[in-house]
């Protein structure tokens, strides 16, 4: 079973254009920066948004069509849809939530209770959801979700509204439902470290387009553009020149070496703040820095640097560094080293 997407939108001087397809046992997480367009292309799938043009298709049925004119309501899709604040009925119980999706009447009152016992909501099943946890509302949204037999689930932000540490808990017990689900998945989501845990497939959206869908370990090691490092957790950018295995940064005023040949078409280098490390002056690729500031984080330490090069206008570097071997104040200089295996080409898209 396979969930074909390829649909125009325009939204005012917003223009949504999305082509990917989610196939049944690997949930495709669409990774963006809010306002991309996420959320509308997961309306447009569940039918509460109409697209301009194109066309949706799930395991072969057509759900939408706007040369054949087709367009099925959302009952007829059946989209198993998690909202962000997870839209439960506020006049309801837990019980009559989980029952109210259910198709056959005769079947409501077997199908809730089993799904309270399977989402370990049994205790609270009387209770309406403004007497809720957050991590309760959530249950009691996926088990309406999985009591309406959905062909394909959604997922919009499902951890937005919770704290820490209820994220943790609940996403291993989403992870183990969707293990059981038939159907494709999509997992609209901003947050990096949730989609590597939850999507071995990622389609980076940027401002209203979908770039090529690939695995989440590809988009880590070569996310390609710009947008696409940012969402992976690249905190350097530089722009740049390169010359086969090399890429100059005029804005350091430093040339780096690097393990590959860079494209002609690259202008502008990604660095993750793992990939500077300190060093000897003598070490390949290294860049004599002055410490512009020290960030403590609970487990790690960021470093801001200058590079001695660099025009006073650009943006300080990133370096992560350990805590107990940090030793450098503000002020200071310092020679770092970028790993020539860390340096991300990126072009503009």
């Amino acid at each position: 079973m396979a969930l074909s997407v390829n649909i125009r939108k325009k939204l005012g001087s917003f223009q949504l254009e999305v082509q990917f397809e989610a196939e049944q046992g690997t949930p495709l997480a669409l990774l963006g920066a809010s306002g991309c367009g996420k959320s509308v292309t997961l309306r447009c799938i569940a039918g509460i948004l109409k697209p301009d043009e194109g066309r949706i298709t799930l395991d072969g049925v057509v759900l939408y069509d706007s040369a054949a004119g087709i367009d099925l309501t959302p009952q007829q899709r059946r989209v198993g849809y998690l909202f962000q604040q997870y839209a439960l009925f506020p006049n309801m119980t837990v019980r009559q939530n989980i029952a109210a999706a259910v198709r056959d009447r005769k079947a409501r009152a077997g199908v809730a209770a089993e799904k309270l016992r399977q989402f370990q909501l049994e205790s609270v099943a009387d209770l309406r959801p403004g007497q809720l946890s957050g991590g309760q509302q959530q249950r009691c949204a996926l088990a309406r979700i999985l009591a309406s037999a959905p062909r394909v689930i959604l997922l919009d932000e499902p951890f937005s509204a919770l704290d820490s540490y209820l994220k943790c808990q609940l996403e291993w017990e989403l992870a183990e439902m969707l293990s059981t689900f038939s159907g494709p998945v999509v997992w609209v989501s901003h947050d990096r470290g949730e989609v590597l845990r939850n999507c071995p497939e990622v389609c980076v959206m940027d401002r209203g387009q979908a770039q090529i869908t690939q695995a989440m370990k590809e988009l880590m090691a070569h996310p390609g553009s710009e947008a696409a490092a940012r969402l992976s957790g690249c905190e350097n950018f530089v722009d740049a020149m390169g010359h086969g295995n090399t890429v100059t940064l005029r804005d350091w005023g430093v040339t780096l070496n690097c393990t590959a040949p860079v494209p002609d078409t690259v202008c502008r280098i990604g660095i993750r703040a793992r990939n500077l490390h300190p060093a000897e002056e003598q070490t390949m690729n290294a860049i004599s820095c002055r410490v512009v500031r020290v960030v403590e984080d609970t487990d790690a330490l960021t470093v801001l640097l200058r590079p001695d090069g660099a025009a006073p206008d650009l943006p300080p570097v990133r370096m992560a560094a350990a805590k107990g071997s940090w030793k450098k104040t503000a002020g200071e200089q310092i020679i770092v080293t970028v790993d020539p295996d860390g340096i991300l080409p990126l072009e503009t898209r």
